[in-house]
């Protein structure tokens, strides 16, 4: 099977320091790659590198497009950067409120996704962001609602809605469920997997939280001051940790 992802040698400094450096690996169609690592681990510079928010100093970042096949995304034009980033591409960011457009309804948000890859029948438009509000569990009759009505873990589940409307390969996540109540992140992190195994997505999910990608990651990355430590399927690296920075990761989640 060919990848869907290959990553080789991604590195990006901050002057002399390290944001990244020599992070290489392979996602399939349909895995969720989990990233996890302490604050200034270097997990948020490589996703930014990965989803072309930030040009790496080094290495390559090669997706397999449908039209195309694959192609580094590194050299790739920002014209052409930009379109894979409103189709096969979709980023969900911490804070919603950096994804979604507040001043728009909730429907409006997810129909402008879909405007961006050429739909123009305002019912179907509306039709498919009244659908894709349901499959996220917001009520048919807050369509026309502004997000700042909505709470957190709401804007979060619209933000989710608008990224997947137009049925993306690839989605970055980064700390999905960040900042949001305990109960609201179970029920966000529910969905999330629910909406992840119907849809056979691809995900690269970056979070300092265990329990997260013990839920959605089929393999994890443990990076420390810009390295990747340790990496291997999911249960068996948070199981049988085999780098010391690891196994204090996962013994002070135990802990708490």
């Amino acid at each position: 099977m060919t990848p869907l992802l290959q990553v080789r040698g991604i590195e990006k400094r901050y002057g002399a320091r390290i944001g990244c450096t020599g992070v290489s690996f392979d996602l399939y169609p349909g895995e969720v790659m989990g990233i996890v690592g302490e604050s200034g681990s270097g997990k948020s510079t490589l996703l930014s590198c990965l989803a072309g928010h930030l040009a790496p100093d080094q290495g390559q970042v090669i997706f397999d497009t449908r039209a195309k096949g694959p192609v580094d995304t590194v050299t790739m034009a920002e014209p052409e950067r930009r379109m894979l980033a409103r189709t096969d591409w979709a980023f969900v960011h911490q804070n919603p409120r950096d994804g979604l457009r507040m001043g728009v309804s909730a429907g409006g948000n997810v129909g402008e996704r879909l405007m961006a890859v050429g739909a123009r029948n305002y019912g179907q438009i509306r039709s498919s962001a009244e659908d894709w509000l349901g499959r996220v569990e917001i009520a048919a009759d807050r369509i026309d609602d502004r997000p700042a009505a909505f709470s957190g873990g709401m804007q979060q589940r619209l933000q989710i809605a608008r990224n997947l409307v137009t049925g993306p390969r690839l989605v970055f996540m980064d700390e999905p469920t960040g900042g949001l109540d305990v109960s609201v992140q179970a029920r966000l992190l529910d969905l999330l997997r629910g909406l992840v195994r119907r849809l056979g997505l691809s995900a690269v999910i970056v979070t300092h939280d265990l329990a997260v990608v013990r839920l959605l990651a089929d393999r994890l990355m443990v990076m420390k001051g810009g390295l990747v430590v340790e990496t291997g399927l999911t249960d068996q690296v948070l199981d049988d940790p085999q780098h010391a920075y690891t196994q204090l990761l996962v013994s002070s989640v135990l802990q708490v």
